[in-house]
């Protein structure tokens, strides 16, 4: 009689491991690399300041509390401008996944609209806005809803018709279909599209506190770059990144939330 054994599972379909922390030796690699490099002469101060300086200028930003006066500004257009542009982006996606009609009229506008770059559309929005608080939350707006509308109702179009089949089947309503098919099963392009879309809300906020902004982090790197101050100006790119993996963060809690049904 053959000796029995335990067959290894091997159903996880592809299924990704969370492992953090080789995320976290890859950066903590790069600075010390970096470091090592400046203090040695290697990479000239003149191009990269060290790591450790920077940390002391972020120290010295906090203990002055200008840290919280730059990104809480930059917080706020953040969070009103992408909140504005994701719903009405997501809105729009799945009016025109879900209607012909509307499919029709807006595809065509959504597409001319897309390619442009809203950064040149700064000056068009503050002639319109003024330079206040509006014209910052339009642009990061208008840059935010465009990519939102492309990825929903592409999400939209690529649920699986049989379910849909399957659905009208059973005589579920049209309303229930949308609620229990289609939207559930287009939530991971949406959340995926919403990745993108925050990472340009992220590059317009930047741009807008450019012009005008007398605090913010655009504004503060904007300053830095004037008095070619690398300390300062890497301390603001470094805001930048992890505010950009804050954001990364939350819509992956999100997905693990909204998406539990997948296993």
């Amino acid at each position: 009689m053959a000796d029995s054994r335990e067959v290894a599972f091997r159903g996880g379909g592809f299924a990704p491991q969370a492992k953090p922390w080789v995320g976290v030796l890859v950066f903590i690699t790069v600075i010390c690399i970096i470091e090592y490099g400046t203090r040695q002469g290697i990479i000239s101060n003149l191009t990269l300041p060290r790591p450790t300086d920077v940390l002391a200028t972020f120290l010295d930003l906090w203990r002055s509390g200008l840290l919280w006066s730059h990104l809480l500004p930059s917080l706020s257009r953040l969070f009103v401008g992408a909140a504005l542009g994701a719903t009405a982006g997501i809105c729009i996606g799945v009016l025109i996944g879900l209607f012909s009609l509307i499919r029709a009229g807006l595809v065509p506008l959504v597409a001319a609209i897309f390619p442009i770059p809203k950064i040149a559309l700064l000056p068009l929005f503050v002639i319109w806005f003024g330079i206040d608080e509006a014209s910052k939350y339009a642009l990061i707006a208008f840059g935010t809803f465009t990519p939102t509308v492309v990825a929903t109702y592409g999400a939209v179009d690529n649920v699986d018709r049989t379910l849909i089949r399957m659905g009208q089947s059973f005589s579920l309503s049209w309303f229930s279909i949308v609620t229990k098919i289609v939207l559930p099963g287009a939530m991971p392009g949406i959340l995926s599209g919403l990745r993108i879309s925050l990472a340009i809300a992220i590059i317009l906020l930047v741009a807008a506190e450019m012009l005008g902004a007398e605090y913010g982090i655009g504004a503060y790197i904007l300053e830095a770059g004037s008095l070619y101050d690398l300390e300062r100006l890497f301390v603001g790119v470094t805001i930048l990144s992890l505010l950009g993996v804050l954001v990364s963060t939350l819509i992956g809690y999100t997905e693990k939330r909204l998406l539990s049904w997948r296993g």
